[in-house]
């Protein structure tokens, strides 16, 4: 039986270091060996229910409010309560009940993202007096806490570094608490929050209007929502802030100018999400601050022009201090004191690479020399990517969207292979959401898909004849590569040269995850085999990439089965690298595979967890029946 205490007679409990590294299986070659610290999470978690969650939720959950529980999991740290939740978690056994004895004071990352209908006004209330050493916090999803109780939950959580409130009702009082209590925060998730309105963002960049009753975008915070705060006129050390598709109703203009003021406002910021970023860019490079001027005179802010002066001297202090060395030894203390935390906790150390991103690109940049320290973008579009390119040189990762109009008529194909010059040779993640032929994008990957690691085309048409081949080999560094595509309109003659050809065929020797989705019509049983030539590729892709581990091929338009099974022969058992010998979860829905191919499969490797054979038109209940119960890997079929 738990045993129960005030919250100030608690013991000291020593905090142990955060994991790097997720637990669970071995990294050895027989995977199906489990470490002995996930044998014991696995053996706890296995007894919650019957004993410790048992007894709490018959005696206690309902009929009294404790602060502090007092039972077998204080004495743990903080970490392995982590890893605990997330051992229940992911078997769907993370009760109200559990939630209640695992909200320890030693906790430092809460995750509920995956369990978000239990999160409720009470849960919190818990959250805000058992753990206000929280380091990150993710509430993705919970849509029943309304916005007086986020305040008041975030008041108390004055140590977060991370907050995720994707989906949440979370309006502009929640943002004034974040800024003014959250002085640590480093990562801020607001995606989809509907309450939320761009110009709400900007107390996070310190921008706060001279009267609150004139801000029209802050009139409706409650004083009782803020508990004894005051407007913090510095900027949060922000080195991510995702917030897209925010607000009701579309915001135009709106949402640029306060993209404009954020990127001023937050000169740490390298991950950005913003609505009208890339728009953003363009009105800062060709200095449009006229633009700004009636949102300014609204909202009671100061004009943008001002912000841009402030950060323009702040950059060239900046550059004088480098230049001058005075904080070398203040540097080399932060690298100390932030060796245990999250990547982008180096945020502060970047500005000291302003000179290096820049130089031999001194033809890109803009004229005033305003450079942003941004390395992640996501939401731009293709018309502002020149100007995304003069401000932002240190750019890595892009999310483009490309208007299918602009596409069609080639001017978005050479205007992205103009504008990608500017990051050549450092793009390491590109996505593009264009509904534009496949063939389209082959010119600007050859120009910037030379260190890709990761690739994503989502909703391209395809044809008999797209160069799948040709953009394989112009990425040859890929570790994740995801297509989602139109299947090819006209079908392809059968009398197509369908022979292997291992010498001339491109290869992904550090291919880790390979998804080829294509859309269909439901009332399709079976995808119409349009595109017989895919099947080279993918077995250049499968027998070429050894170290796949999670593989979805979803209504391909061509005969699979095939294709596995000259994989499978393929294998040379003696070899270090044996093609698919490295599963761990495979998607093979609306395809032509049989059953006996799926038995290879899973004999071939103990790594498998989970196959989905989801309309396989080749398989029967009874051999899906047959196989579920073989062996321990969760075999879906409908």
């Amino acid at each position: 039986m738990p045993l129960f205490r005030a919250l100030d007679e608690q013991a000291g409990v020593k905090v142990q270091p955060r994991r790097r590294k997720g637990f669970g299986r071995r990294a050895q070659d027989d995977s199906s060996v489990f470490s002995l610290k996930y044998l014991c999470l696995s053996n706890v978690a296995d007894n919650m229910k019957d004993v410790w969650v048992k007894d709490y939720a018959d005696n206690y959950l309902d009929q009294y409010t404790f602060r502090y529980i007092m039972g077998p999991f204080n004495i743990l740290p903080g970490d392995l309560i982590e890893e605990l939740m997330l051992l229940l978690c992911s078997r769907k056994q993370l009760s109200r009940a559990a939630l209640h004895l695992l909200l320890v004071p030693q906790l430092r990352g809460l995750t509920l993202e995956k369990c978000s209908a239990l999160v409720t006004p009470g849960l919190c209330a818990h959250i805000a007096a058992r753990c206000q050493g929280l380091f990150i916090l993710d509430l993705s999803g919970a849509k029943q806490i309304p916005s007086k109780v986020l305040c008041e939950t975030i008041h108390r959580l004055p140590a977060l570094r991370s907050l995720s409130l994707a989906g949440v009702p979370c309006d502009g009082s929640v943002i004034q608490t974040i800024a003014c209590c959250c002085r640590s925060l480093k990562h801020l998730d607001v995606s989809r929050c509907h309450l939320l309105f761009p110009a709400a963002l900007l107390p996070l960049g310190g921008v706060y209007p001279a009267s609150s009753s004139s801000s029209s975008s802050l009139s409706s915070v409650s004083s009782s929502a803020l508990p004894s705060i005051t407007p913090a006129p510095c900027p949060l050390p922000l080195s991510s802030l995702l917030a897209l598709d925010i607000g009701f109703t579309e915001q135009g203009e709106d949402s640029t100018v306060a993209a404009a003021y954020l990127l001023l406002s937050l000169p740490y910021l390298e991950r950005a999400a913003l609505e009208g970023l890339s728009q953003a860019c363009c009105l800062l490079e060709q200095e449009e601050f006229s633009r700004a001027d009636g949102f300014a005179e609204r909202e009671g802010v100061p004009r943008l022009e001002e912000v841009w002066r402030e950060r323009i001297q702040w950059q060239g202090k900046t550059s004088e201090d480098v230049a001058s060395g005075e904080r070398g030894d203040e540097r080399e203390e932060e690298e100390g004191m932030y060796l245990e935390e999250d990547e982008n906790d180096t945020a502060r150390d970047e500005k000291f690479s302003f000179q290096s991103q820049t130089e031999g690109k001194s033809e890109f940049l803009s004229h005033s020399g305003l450079v942003f320290q941004l390395k992640d973008v996501r939401g731009v579009t293709s018309d502002s990517l020149q100007s995304l390119g003069r401000l932002c040189p240190g750019i890595r990762s892009i999310t483009m969207n490309i208007d299918g109009n602009e596409h069609s008529s080639g001017r978005g194909r050479r205007q992205c292979l103009l504008d990608l010059q500017t990051w050549s040779g450092q793009l390491q993640t590109l996505s593009f959401h264009c509904n534009g032929p496949l063939a389209d994008f082959l010119l600007p990957l050859q120009v910037a898909g030379s260190r890709l690691i990761s690739l994503s085309l989502d909703g391209v048409k395809t044809s008999p004849h797209s160069p799948l081949l040709e953009v394989i080999r112009a990425c040859p560094r890929l570790r994740d590569l995801l297509i989602s595509a139109e299947p090819p309109s006209l079908p392809q003659e059968q009398d197509e040269n369908d022979q292997l050809d291992n010498v001339a065929l491109p290869q992904l020797p550090h291919l880790c995850s390979l998804s080829l989705s294509f859309s269909y019509e439901h009332s399709q049983m079976k995808p119409v085999m349009s595109w017989m030539s895919l099947k080279k590729v993918l077995r250049c892709l499968l027998i070429g990439s050894p170290l796949l581990e999670k593989l979805s091929l979803v209504s391909l338009p061509c005969p699979l089965d095939c294709v596995l099974q000259d994989t499978l022969q393929s294998v040379n058992l003696n070899s270090p690298d044996v093609p698919l010998g490295r599963l761990e979860r495979v998607d093979l829905k609306r395809t032509d595979v049989q059953m006996i191919t799926v038995k290879s499969l899973i004999q071939l490797n103990k790594r498998l967890k989970h196959v989905d054979v989801s309309y396989c038109w080749q398989i029967s209940q009874l051999q899906w029946s047959q196989i579920k119960r073989a062996r321990k890997v969760e075999v879906v079929w409908v």
